[in-house]
């Protein structure tokens, strides 16, 4: 359950169980239940224009804002750097690597080496990996965060959250950790989600070992990478989600298709499950 689902749970007229009790029973943190959820809000324009600048970056994520800018302007939206930058800030984006503007960490946190150099991941639960990725919505959005299993493409949990704290990171983390057995490496990019404390010490509590990205090498972390090109392209930006509630039960609906029906062609035509899982147990699951 997501951590917008959970405060959607929460019943604040209950009279029985207080709302501190609540989220100890739905293990969501309190702070998380009072933190403002409404979802930031553009004007047409500019929702508009992340659109645009959302698939252009997908297609060139080494663009900057300057190539984004000129990008947009033969689209016939005579805009200025400066508005180009406010928007890519906005949606997480920077140049070089196509995900989001998370691999700053903040200084007092560690950053860990990357282990996955020349290693050969074929097997399930060895390497699972994260990322964030921006989700535009019809009057605003939102950010996305999975967990992958490295080796099969295999999307162990996913969340939703209209703010880039961590502890929708950790939830994902925490989920996919509750349902599957647990990898012996975990990788990420170097953002202050991933590499403060109450992250990796998930990790190093349970003996993982932890893998970062190294600084503006997208390609090590190529697979999640992928993922959010197959969620967009196949999903986000053929329709519009008008409220969060609606993009979660699309996202449900998407990874449930990827997971068991979406057939890859580097596993010779299995989908993520039939390699995560084996073949028979993949259908008696679907």
């Amino acid at each position: 359950m997501s951590v917008t689902e959970k405060i959607t749970c929460i019943d604040p007229k209950d009279s029985d169980l207080s709302i501190s009790r609540q989220c100890d029973l739905l293990g969501l943190p309190r702070s998380s239940y009072y933190r403002p959820r409404a979802f930031t809000f553009e004007s047409t324009t500019n929702l508009e224009l992340m659109r645009l600048i959302d698939e252009e970056f997908l297609r060139h994520p080494f663009y900057g804002s300057r190539k984004i800018r000129d990008y947009l302007n033969r689209q016939g939206f005579p805009v200025n750097r400066k508005r180009v930058q406010r928007l890519m800030h906005l949606m997480g984006l920077e140049s070089v690597a196509p995900k989001p503007n998370t691999s700053k960490p903040r200084r007092e946190h560690k950053v860990y080496p990357y282990l996955l150099k020349k290693m050969s991941i074929t097997e399930p639960d060895k390497v699972w990996c994260s990322d964030i990725t921006y989700i535009r919505m019809g009057h605003g959005f939102v950010y996305l965060t999975a967990v992958m299993d490295w080796a099969s493409r295999y999307v162990l949990s996913w969340e939703v959250s209209v703010t880039m704290d961590d502890d929708f990171c950790v939830n994902a983390l925490q989920s996919a950790l509750r349902k599957h057995n647990r990898p012996e490496i975990f990788n990420t990019d170097q953002g202050s989600q991933y590499t403060g404390n109450a992250f990796t010490d998930e990790l190093k509590e349970r003996g993982i070992k932890i893998s970062m990205d190294g600084k503006g090498r997208c390609m090590d972390n190529i697979f999640i990478e992928r993922l959010w090109r197959s969620v967009k392209y196949e999903k986000i930006f053929l329709e519009e989600f008008e409220s969060v509630t609606e993009l979660i039960a699309g996202l449900k609906e998407y990874f449930e298709f990827y997971n068991f029906e979406r057939s890859h062609q580097s596993f010779k035509g299995k989908t993520p499950a039939e390699v995560y899982w084996g073949e028979e147990v993949a259908k008696m699951a679907a």
